[in-house]
């Protein structure tokens, strides 16, 4: 078995493999794997991977609202949703489950990881189907706030439209001819100065679909490093946060049947104002 899983895991340096057999850390369905296990066709093994090392993102989670069904938390820029690639440990997933000894936590929806604001996750397993449908059909009304540039000649408030694609593996989302995919309204709510406070209602999910639209007005998110143009920013940097906030989400409670409406309780830096700093 050995022999195998260096063939199939050339990623994984061969010493390590032998590291984690010696270890108990390779089983299969009766139990650790020894180093000398033989290899059997058509059977299954399972192993943790060695977590990356993360940089730890110097920002709290905070708690808006629980109850034996759901959580709904303002997450902080910079701190993802869900494990996934280099960000295992520092994820608002993770946290919660250790910090409220959850461990069958799980979100309904996500936001990206430069992205503040609220984030909803299912308390008991067996509802987080209901939940997690009611995003994916659109029945849940969110706003988003963010502080970009501001145009004289540009008229708000406007509804954008656009066929919106992100491949797999391609960092950033693209917009292209065709029927359009991705639908937001747009809303100047103030203006100081060179920049506006904007509310944005997307009506679609789509990838990075807010950063995109704003973009293509010609007024991009202060401290978007995406859009218009790709800038390589370090994990470790937090010096420049991406304007941009989940503010509401509003739906009827798919299990009791009641109108729910959560505030975050975050402000963007970019505009001061009563409350917490989201970054």
């Amino acid at each position: 078995m050995r022999e195998h899983l260096v063939e199939r895991l050339p990623r994984v340096e061969p010493g390590r493999i032998e590291e984690m057999l010696r270890e108990e850390r390779i089983v299969g369905l009766d139990g650790p794997l020894a180093v000398d296990a033989p290899f059997v066709p058509a059977s299954f093994v399972w192993f943790h991977r060695d977590l990356p090392e993360e940089v730890p993102v110097p920002f709290e989670i905070g708690i808006v609202h629980r109850d034996e069904d759901l959580l709904v938390v303002d997450k902080p820029h910079f701190l993802a949703t869900i494990p996934r690639g280099r960000h295992v440990l520092e994820t608002a997933l993770v946290r919660l489950r250790h910090r409220l000894d959850l461990p069958q936590l799980s979100p309904a929806h996500r936001l990206d990881r430069v992205t503040a604001g609220l984030v909803l996750f299912v308390v008991r397993p067996e509802l987080r189907g209901r939940y997690q449908t009611m995003f994916r059909d659109r029945r849940v009304r969110k706003t988003y706030e963010a502080v970009a540039p501001y145009r004289p000649d540009l008229e708000l408030p406007c509804t954008v439209r656009s066929r919106i694609v992100k491949e797999r593996g391609v960092i950033r989302a693209y917009e292209v001819p065709g029927e359009p995919n991705a639908e937001t309204r747009v809303e100047l709510l103030e203006r100081r100065g060179g920049h506006g406070r904007y509310r944005l209602h997307p009506h679609t999910g789509r990838t990075h679909q807010l950063r995109l639209h704003l973009a293509g007005l010609g007024i991009p998110i202060v401290g978007d490093d995406f859009y218009p143009d790709l800038h390589e920013t370090p994990l470790d940097d937090f010096s420049s946060p991406l304007q941009l906030l989940a503010r509401t989400l509003e739906f009827t409670d798919p299990v009791s049947g009641t109108e729910r409406r959560f505030d975050s309780r975050l402000r963007l830096r970019s505009w001061p104002e009563n409350g917490p700093v989201g970054g």
